[in-house]
């Protein structure tokens, strides 16, 4: 059985576009594959007419500064960004995010837009880019087609519908590359999660923290933890309650009970219970924070092991 008849590999997003055009929802967008081979081989999607290979794309495999923030391709894989400096000082979360997804064969492959695309809430990159409040850009041919494909910055949140649900429409648009607020002097974040002994797939939980300390006291956080609910989490009541305070043992149980208002903790019968869930937040918390605060103070972000527990 053919799970696809045609492939098709575009220099350019407007080609990309065209191609989906061509085939009128009947086409998809492919770059590692790792998910939508694996569910078009195993029946969770329907084969579909042809491919488009968006790995020959100049902008979406790089990742670059322009005008002070960084910009990366949706279709630069997890290896890249594991190995970029440039990440690995200034989106520290994404670097540990991205360097415990799957095993290293899955990381050589698939890329921060299939992650993305994918629309899960535990997905380990979506965390990060959460956390550091990044922007996809999405192109989208107009109907009928116009001079080009129009551009649009939309916020990494907005992206998520629901579990697998994406606000990108898979026929029609494409997720071009994330861009970020390159971190500055007293800033910094850290990803940690919790997975089951020898998992490879999708975490128990995971949590990713970016922080701005000054003298002494967290002036600004962002807390985004998955799976909690339908979409990514940012857990804004925790976020407001340590702003102005120093990270200090005590107000770490505080914390937790303030972003588990927020959650929606479920039992996955191939996971954990959402019971066991509620448990980590507070360790979890600890580890992150912790880390993240250390590294603005110090200055420096060398990333370390996600796992824990």
């Amino acid at each position: 059985m053919a799970f696809w008849e045609n492939y098709h590999q575009p220099a350019s997003v407007g080609d990309a576009l065209d191609q989906l055009r061509r085939y009128a929802g009947a086409a998809r967008v492919v770059a590692g594959g790792t998910d939508l081979l694996l569910d078009l081989q195993q029946g969770r999607h329907p084969p579909v007419a042809a491919l488009v290979d968006v790995t020959r794309i100049p902008e979406m495999t790089t990742v670059d500064v322009v005008d002070g923030l960084i910009y990366i391709g949706a279709a630069v894989t997890h290896t890249a960004i594991v190995a970029s400096p440039l990440l690995a000082q200034h989106a520290t979360c994404l670097v540990e995010s991205c360097g415990v997804i799957g095993g290293p064969q899955v990381r050589n492959a698939a890329t921060l837009g299939g992650n993305v695309a994918h629309a899960l809430p535990a997905g380990d990159g979506t965390l990060a880019l959460v956390a550091l409040e990044a922007e996809a850009q999405i192109a989208t041919m107009p109907q009928p087609p116009a001079s080009g494909p129009q551009l649009e910055w939309r916020p990494i949140g907005s992206l998520y519908q629901g579990p697998g649900k994406s606000a990108v429409d898979p026929t029609r648009e494409l997720i071009v590359r994330f861009r970020l607020r390159p971190c500055e002097p007293g800033e910094a974040s850290a990803f940690k999660r919790v997975m089951r002994p020898q998992g490879v797939a999708l975490p128990i939980l995971g949590l990713a923290a970016w922080v701005r300390v000054a003298e002494g006291v967290v002036d600004e956080v962002r807390l985004a933890l998955g799976p909690a609910g339908p979409t990514p989490l940012r857990a804004a009541r925790a976020e407001a309650y340590l702003t102005g305070l120093p990270l200090a043992p005590e107000v770490l149980p505080q914390l937790a009970d303030l972003v588990l208002q927020d959650a929606r903790l479920r039992t996955s019968p191939h996971r954990a219970t959402a019971e066991y869930r509620r448990e980590l937040i507070l360790p979890l918390l600890q580890r992150a924070l912790t880390l993240a605060v250390r590294r603005a103070v110090a200055g420096q972000a060398a990333p370390e092991s996600a796992e824990e527990g």
